[in-house]
């Protein structure tokens, strides 16, 4: 599978350190061109025929910077006469997307708006622990600890799998099942706050560095390739040094742009 990192970050910011600058994005994840894996970033860093090819979005859960760019994304489809946009999460969140965001008083309900034939946008709700295919790729949703309904995910097709988190703090069911994954390539895990701010992660439900290290181990399987995404912004390099500190022999942070296969 390819990977498209649109945003990695847990905020947008324009980032600027010792003379380098670097835009900051929320996060989102483009999988074969086609299966959206969170929309806090999407239309601002595709072009318009990128964005057309679209087919499935799954969302991680309700807050603001995972679901921001769904609205641009549909906003950019209307008159193109094409087929609808797939919105796949459990029922809480897409009962949430339409109640607060898609009410016509935010934006409008693009569920019951025609494009065409075909509504802009259906929804597909997931049920936690069941396979669901969307396309050619395979995902289960499965709970994870956080301050709303969340979910992770395990995303796969028949040549390999990867572990998405979501945000989460010390969770449990989602890194059994990465275990008992043969075919598992990569995992991706959320670490929002360096350890100084250790409160602060346990209270808003994210991890830090040293959080995640024992989150990580839970797998069991450590020259698994760890991808860590969600970093807030202003407390980058100090969270990314403590990660390098860890000395994990596979471990990469993500940033806007990379691509990555597994």
């Amino acid at each position: 599978m390819r990977i498209k990192i649109l945003g990695s970050h847990g905020s947008d910011l324009f980032y600027s350190q010792n003379g380098k600058s670097h835009r900051c994005q929320c996060v989102g994840f483009l999988v074969n061109e086609h299966l959206l894996v969170d929309a806090g970033t999407v239309a601002s860093a595709l072009d318009f025929e990128a964005q057309t090819r679209i087919d499935h979005v799954i969302l991680s859960h309700l807050h603001l910077d995972h679901i921001k760019g769904v609205p641009p994304l549909v906003d950019n489809r209307v008159g193109t006469n094409g087929t609808s946009i797939c919105i796949s999460s459990v029922a809480q969140v897409l009962d949430g997307l339409k109640t607060h965001i898609f009410n016509d008083i935010v934006f409008p309900n693009f569920f019951s708006l025609q494009n065409g034939h075909h509504p802009y946008l259906q929804e597909s709700t997931l049920k936690e622990g069941t396979e669901t295919l969307l396309g050619d790729i395979r995902v289960t949703p499965i709970h994870v600890n956080h301050t709303v309904t969340t979910v992770g995910f395990l995303i796969q097709d028949d040549q390999s799998a990867w572990i998405y988190s979501g945000d989460t703090y010390q969770t449990e069911e989602l890194w059994a099942l990465a275990a008992r994954t043969p075919n598992l390539k990569g995992a991706l895990i959320e670490t929002s706050f360096p350890n100084e701010f250790e409160a602060l992660a346990k209270e808003s439900k994210h991890l830090t560095p040293t959080l995640l290290a024992k989150e990580y181990q839970k797998i069991g399987k450590p020259e698994l390739p760890l991808y860590v995404f969600h970093l807030k912004p202003q407390f980058r390099e100090q969270i990314a040094s403590q990660l390098h500190d860890l000395a994990l022999p596979s471990l990469c942070i993500l940033q806007e742009g990379q691509e990555i296969e597994l």
